[in-house]
């Protein structure tokens, strides 16, 4: 008999440093959901990635209060970020330019994030991180 699912809870936490302290701690303690067992098997799963990029993670949480959880890669705007050497995005983007990124680092982000993507192929996902890279006010040589 398959287990009944009480609900599913979606957190962006820091890849390797899942802790019980704020927000990960209380998120899942209301839910009765075993907060060291999480963070250990979070921390294990991510600690090839680089440490401190932003993990969005769903966690499907059962009524026998176990759970499975599923880490993506990290958001497109982190990788731009950090191809533009950048800390925040623009204020006005379209209005303003903050930095730039080269079509190959374009290419080398839609690889990455190629699997959490709604594309087909290589080109397609380029498309949709230009998009991104647009939005936050950085150009594309």
């Amino acid at each position: 008999m398959a287990k009944k699912v009480m609900g599913s809870l979606k957190l962006q936490v820091p890849a390797g440093q899942a802790n019980p302290s704020p927000p990960v701690g209380p998120a899942l303690g209301q839910r009765g959901i075993n907060i060291m067992e999480f963070t250990k098997a979070f921390n294990a799963k991510t600690a090839d990635m680089e440490p401190g990029a932003p993990c969005p993670t769903i966690i499907t949480y059962y009524q026998d209060k176990s759970f499975t959880f599923e880490v993506k890669t990290p958001p497109a705007s982190y990788y731009l970020k950090k191809a533009a050497k950048l800390k925040s995005g623009a204020n006005n983007p379209g209005k303003e330019t903050v930095g730039t990124v080269t079509a190959a680092q374009v290419k080398e982000i839609a690889e990455a994030k190629m699997k959490d993507l709604n594309a087909n192929t290589v080109e397609a996902a380029m498309q949709i991180i230009l998009g991104s890279a647009r939005s936050m006010g950085i150009e594309v040589k």
